[in-house]
């Protein structure tokens, strides 16, 4: 008995031995592992690697076990601009001039749609409450969003607390600005106390934060009422959450696209006055393209992203939408500039005049984005172009940088999100969000583990190159037209952190919105929004009320 138990222990050593030293990395792994970078070191070589590589996991693993908050930013963060540029300076709020002769209109559909400086008339004048504009828009939403699922969550007793506030503060005399007692929405990006930050994905859907995101709270210092918490697809990605998918009001059959799905829905459908939106890579833009109403996406940096969720710290802008460009230029007055709470954030300068002598300004065009091989111009951007040189533009050839490597810069957004969400992936939570599929955020965020820092880094070089050659190409036209989608237009100016605005254009023969989009140089944002009021003052492709949601 004595010689068996000697005998068992001795087997059980040797297992737990064995085991330990399955655990470890070996030969095989690195050579297996290789595939995945394109790489291939010879025997000899791995064997010298195995100590550091096991090094490195022990690391990892020790890391792992310290806490990091949602806030915690990296040591090392993006600086889009170019060598020698100069930041503008500070410049106050506009004093933005409220028309006094508006009358109120005896339908609230019609109420619904109109532009801020409007409904600030009809509110500053008292012919019209905050109560009862955020009692149109809630109605509204009750009747309308079961359709285009566009709210996560309506907080409607903040709103009419907010409105009765506000409505008290100008009976006052206390008479804030043009967004005092205006209804809006913002993306469920953003923390709000009391409510839930479900970042549109099930492992989040009961998820509070208890901070005040900084856009939320300077249009709370602006007297805005808050309608609620508007649909972000999936952890930013798409129009997809766990409640269903986002509707664009003028195709029930059809998605609203991008992460801001929710804020381009519902503004659209006049649910909400304007909303909030984000970018990493076209979810303000793309949503405003399809819903038919203008975006506006900032300069990197103009405005802080504090309180919002992560997808890229390098990538990631704050912007609002609205059904036109002077409703974008107010609401981005009053967000844009330091907050002390976000590092990237900068002094911004906002010179905004209208109407203006727009033939002063010079205007460039991608064009070989707007035309076919041959050169001719592709028929849904012919009458556009008409337009602008009606106006007495005249547009510019401009060349997009095309040497580089452009495939790989995806890695950028899907690293920086994989460390973003990487105890969602660790600990298996991600399998509960509702799209599993190839293209999906749940399957980006579990292969971004297998991105090299090295191939990142040497990707974010390559976009330094891509930064300077850009800004060279734009830097001597005060604006620059170019088609939403096609070429590599989107993901260029997302990784330079150039601003851009989503133009509606008229609609297809389908009767579904259409577009362009207007960029700019860095901080320049007054200049696309000075041009696309002028547009719109030209041609009424905006502020329509959709086939989805018309009649009360």
């Amino acid at each position: 008995m004595k010689n068996y138990a000697i005998w068992i222990a001795a087997w059980l050593m040797l297992a737990c031995a064995s085991t330990k030293q399955a655990d470890k990395i070996n030969l095989n792994d690195v050579q297996v592992a290789q595939k995945l970078i394109g790489l291939e070191f010879s025997e000899a070589k791995i064997d010298t690697m195995l100590g550091y590589l096991e090094e490195n996991l022990q690391g990892y693993e020790q890391m792992r076990t310290f806490e990091l908050s949602y806030d915690t930013e990296p040591a090392l963060y993006f600086e889009p601009f170019p060598i020698g540029f100069e930041f503008p300076k500070e410049t106050p709020i506009h004093q933005w001039e409220i028309p006094d002769n508006v009358d109120l209109p005896e339908n609230p559909e019609t109420i619904a749609f109109l532009p801020i400086l409007e409904l600030a008339s009809l509110i500053k004048s008292r012919k019209l409450t905050s109560v009862q504009l955020t009692e149109i828009y809630l109605s509204r939403i009750k009747k309308h969003d079961s359709q285009l699922l566009s709210f996560v969550t309506v907080t409607e007793e903040l709103a009419l607390e907010l409105a009765r506030k506000a409505d008290e503060e100008i009976a006052a005399g206390k008479y804030r600005g043009p967004l005092h007692g205006i209804p809006y929405g913002v993306k469920d990006l953003a923390a709000v106390p009391g409510y839930p930050t479900t970042w549109g994905s099930e492992p989040y859907k009961d998820q509070y934060l208890d901070q005040t995101a900084t856009v939320v709270k300077k249009l709370e210092d602006a007297g805005a009422v808050l309608l609620g918490k508007l649909v972000s697809g999936a952890l930013a990605r798409g129009d997809v959450w766990f409640g269903g998918k986002t509707k664009n009001p003028w195709d029930l059959s059809q998605g609203a696209t991008g992460s801001s799905a929710g804020s381009g829905s519902a503004t659209a459908a006049g649910l909400v006055a304007f909303s909030i939106g984000t970018e990493t890579l076209g979810s303000i833009v793309s949503p405003s393209h399809r819903c038919g109403v203008t975006g506006l996406r900032p300069t990197f940096g103009a405005v802080s992203r504090h309180g919002f969720m992560t997808l890229a710290w390098s990538m990631d802008k704050v912007g609002p939408i609205g059904r036109s460009a002077q409703d974008c230029a107010v609401v981005y007055d009053f967000i844009r500039g330091q907050d002390h709470l976000e590092k990237t954030v900068k002094t911004t300068g906002f010179s905004y005049a209208y109407p203006t002598e727009i033939k002063t300004l010079k205007v460039g065009y991608f064009q070989k984005l707007f035309e076919t091989d041959s050169g001719k111009v592709l028929p849904q951007f012919a009458s556009t172009l008409e337009e602008f040189r009606q106006l007495g533009i005249e547009l510019q050839p401009v060349n997009l940088p095309d040497s580089f490597p452009f495939e790989v810069f995806d890695i950028i957004l899907r690293a920086e999100a994989g460390a973003f969400f990487d105890e969602l992936v660790r600990t298996g939570r991600v399998d509960q969000m509702v799209e599993q599929h190839r293209g999906s955020r749940a399957n980006s965020l579990r292969q971004s583990r297998f991105i090299p820092a090295v191939e990142y880094i040497q990707a974010n070089r390559h976009r330094t190159r891509l930064i300077e050659e850009f800004s060279k190409a734009i830097a001597g036209f005060d604006v620059v037209l170019s088609p939403t989608f096609g070429g590599n237009q989107m993901m260029i100016t997302n990784l330079t952190g150039h601003p851009a605005l989503a133009l509606p254009t008229g609609f297809d023969e389908r009767g579904r919105p259409k577009g362009i989009t207007l960029l700019a140089n860095y901080f320049d944002e007054a200049k696309i929004l000075q041009l696309a009021e002028v547009y719109q003052a030209s041609y009424s492709h905006h502020g329509k009320v959709p086939t989805g949601v018309k009649g009360q």
